[in-house]
């Protein structure tokens, strides 16, 4: 089984804008983002099924994680 993973805005720069990640027991956001090669200060909302979840929470089949980075305007 897997895990989506959808990226946003910049973490899509040099990345696929959907990658799926092999699933193993005791995954979690933190290893997510070790495994795509993001810097933690990089994310800024960590969604799992739509809910925001922290990155040391453990991660279950079939979850679809979004990562956004922070985002600035005007």
């Amino acid at each position: 089984m897997s895990i989506e993973v959808r990226l946003f805005a910049t973490l899509r720069e040099g990345r696929d804008k959907k990658i799926y990640v092999d699933y193993e027991e005791g995954l979690n956001g933190n290893a997510i983002v070790e495994k795509l090669n993001i810097p933690k200060d990089e994310v800024a909302i960590f969604l799992v099924n739509g809910r925001d979840l922290a990155l040391d929470k453990e991660l279950k089949e079939n979850d679809v994680i979004s990562i956004f980075p922070p985002v600035g305007g005007g």
